[in-house]
């Protein structure tokens, strides 16, 4: 039955090809729309659990041929990018890197906090 589908796969034009893809990626974007949203969290988690596990059963030269391509992807389209939009991009950078030291700023003052009290808790 697979190997079937994957005959008349191999012998279709590129105009069926886009046709069929382009039937299925309606039908998902249908049921996507139709799901709710625990179903919508299932499906999700279920996507990154395989992500998790491919990823640890990859290889060494995997990874690497993985990554080398994700930073291909990357520089091409900042090679594309207009002014505006590298701009932006470096914005969105600014401000990832100013929330993430707050949080360490404000996790730390918590652990001073905690600390501070379980001392004097102690001492009294």
């Amino acid at each position: 039955m697979a190997q079937r589908g994957q005959e008349r796969r191999a012998e279709e034009t590129e105009e069926q090809r886009n046709s069929r893809l382009a039937v299925m990626a309606q039908r998902g974007q249908e049921r996507r729309a139709e799901e709710t949203e625990e179903k919508r969290n299932s499906r999700l988690a279920v996507m990154a659990q395989r992500g998790q596990e491919e990823k640890a059963e990859e290889t060494d030269e995997q990874r690497n041929s993985r990554l080398a391509v994700m930073a291909q992807r990357g520089q091409m389209r900042r090679a594309e990018e207009t002014e505006e939009q590298r701009n932006s991009r470096l914005s969105a950078m600014l401000q990832h890197a100013r929330e993430r030291r707050l949080n360490i700023i404000e996790g730390q003052n918590h652990h001073q906090i905690q600390t501070f009290y379980a001392v004097r808790t102690v001492l009294n």
